[in-house]
């Protein structure tokens, strides 16, 4: 029992330890950035918000029925009142005029026109004389309609349901960048992780050198010489140490304030392996994401933009009409009944126009920079869609390039390691050099942060590939 007895708290130390730590892969915390991030969370928020602009755009072209009025319009005062002599007199007056119009409208999205059908009650109280009367419109039908002027409706029709397709893949974009990001604060973590293991592992192996070392120079088989440099590296080791314990601590928070994590236990990342080799065509990736992607939307959506800018100019400056015609019945009486008992024919039509004759060069002005403006905006989106081409065959290039070498450093590691322990059992044997053993270990260190940078390059590849044409490549199929 007694021999038993520390291999036994030795276990329990070690169960403890690891409950004390929580352990991720690199999926699981892409998942966990994009459920509970604040990023993610923005993201949805955006699309609700999309979502709801939509539906009120839609909510415009179809009937709206309103209620309005003046309830009460009571008033009591001194009018003036011009008398037959041309003198003026005050006179008292004392009423409410109350008005109450119930109308159905209908926007015409192909003219940019309105048409109406209303019912309308008016009554009016003189206090003063002691008399009430009403005045209505039982059943009234009318239209407003634009003439030579810019058809503004006709024109959201078509933009409006680019936007909201736009905002809509914006939010996939959202998702993606998102997991481009938790991968950047993994790999942090993670080469902060190795960093320290390295540390840990090389400060107890030059302990552990140096005391043989010591052992070493009592039997003459090293110089003192020797015996400093080990002690040198065992210093060395111990800053190192410091060092990669608080990059560290700050990696881990980054990555917990990113997450939104509330854990107080230590996070342990596992080193991700590469995913199943895959050929990409570069022709298929740039496709992808112009069926995918919200900036090629944007390009459409640009262009429309300005070609409606430029035709708003164009039509404003010149000849501009409203016409407005409305037919129904009206009646009046000292009830409310009585403008439903034969009431009358009640007709309505105004044309108002307004046309410029002169204005001293204004109107072309206007024009030309309208045209210099659509011309503009179409040299952009051709730029914008060449550097959008240009990103993704260079991301396709890099992520090809990068599988191949993420492979070749993992033999370098693996490699490198093997070779250090051959290294640290010769010196031990005596048939080895301090400064030999120095180098192998230095090469070992190397190849290992080497292996690990070169996976957070391969992984960023990946998600940047991913967020950039909005397609799983992996696995054949559109991000959704």
């Amino acid at each position: 029992m007694k021999k038993l007895l520390p291999i036994l708290l030795l276990l329990i130390q070690s169960h403890f330890s690891f409950a004390q730590t929580q352990h991720y892969t690199l999926k699981e915390v892409v998942n966990l950035a994009r459920e509970q991030s604040i990023a993610a969370k923005q993201a949805a928020t955006r699309k609700n918000t999309n979502e709801w602009q939509y539906r009120s755009f839609i909510a415009d072209f179809k009937p709206q029925l309103s209620l309005n009025g003046t309830l009460p319009g009571f008033t009591r005062s001194y009018i003036e009142v011009q008398q037959p002599d041309g003198t003026i007199s005050f006179q008292p007056v004392s009423n409410n005029n109350s008005l109450l119009n119930l109308a159905l409208t209908q926007n015409i999205a192909l003219t940019g026109g309105t048409i109406f059908v209303q019912k309308q009650l008016q009554r009016f109280d003189d206090f003063a004389r002691n008399t009430t009367r009403y005045n209505g419109i039982p059943f009234g039908i009318g239209f407003a309609q634009p003439l030579f002027r810019f058809n503004e409706m006709k024109w959201s029709r078509e933009i409006e349901p680019l936007k909201y397709q736009e905002g809509n893949q914006q939010f996939f974009s959202a998702r993606e960048e998102v997991a481009l990001n938790a991968t950047g604060y993994y790999f942090d973590l993670l080469i902060a992780q190795v960093n320290l293991q390295i540390a840990e592992k090389n400060r107890s192996n030059n302990d552990t050198l140096y005391q043989i070392a010591q052992h070493k120079l009592e039997l003459g088989k090293i110089s003192q010489n020797d015996l400093l440099q080990l002690q040198m590296g065992v210093l060395t080791a111990e800053k190192d140490l410091a060092s990669a314990q608080q990059a560290t601590a700050v990696a881990s928070l980054r990555l917990k304030m990113y997450l939104s994590l509330r854990d107080e236990r230590a996070v342990a990342l596992e080193i991700p392996q590469e995913a199943h080799e895959f050929a990409i065509d570069p022709q298929r990736a740039l496709d992808e994401a112009f069926a995918n992607r919200a900036d090629a939307i944007a390009f459409r959506r640009r262009l429309l933009e300005a070609e409606r800018d430029a035709l708003r100019e164009k039509k404003e400056i010149g000849l501009n009409a409203l016409l407005e015609a409305s037919f129904g019945f009206s009646n009046q009486g000292t009830r409310p009944g009585d403008i439903y008992m034969d009431p009358q024919d009640r007709e309505f039509v105004q044309l108002q126009f307004t046309l410029p004759i002169m204005t001293w060069g204004r109107n072309k002005a206007r024009i030309e920079i309208a045209k210099a403006n659509r011309e503009f905006a179409q040299q952009s989106v051709e730029q914008d869609r060449l550097t959008f081409e240009q990103e993704i065959f260079t991301q396709v290039t890099l992520f090809q390039m990068l599988q191949k070498q993420v492979k070749l450093t993992r033999l370098t590691d693996s490699i490198a390691a093997n070779r250090y322990q051959i290294a640290q059992d010769r010196f031990i044997l005596g048939n080895l050099s301090v400064t030999d053993l120095g180098i192998a270990m230095q090469e070992k260190d190397r190849a290992r942060r080497d292996y690990i940078l070169a996976l957070r390059d391969y992984w960023q590849a990946y998600y940047s590939l991913r967020l950039l044409t909005l397609y799983d490549f992996e696995k054949n199929n559109k991000i959704q």
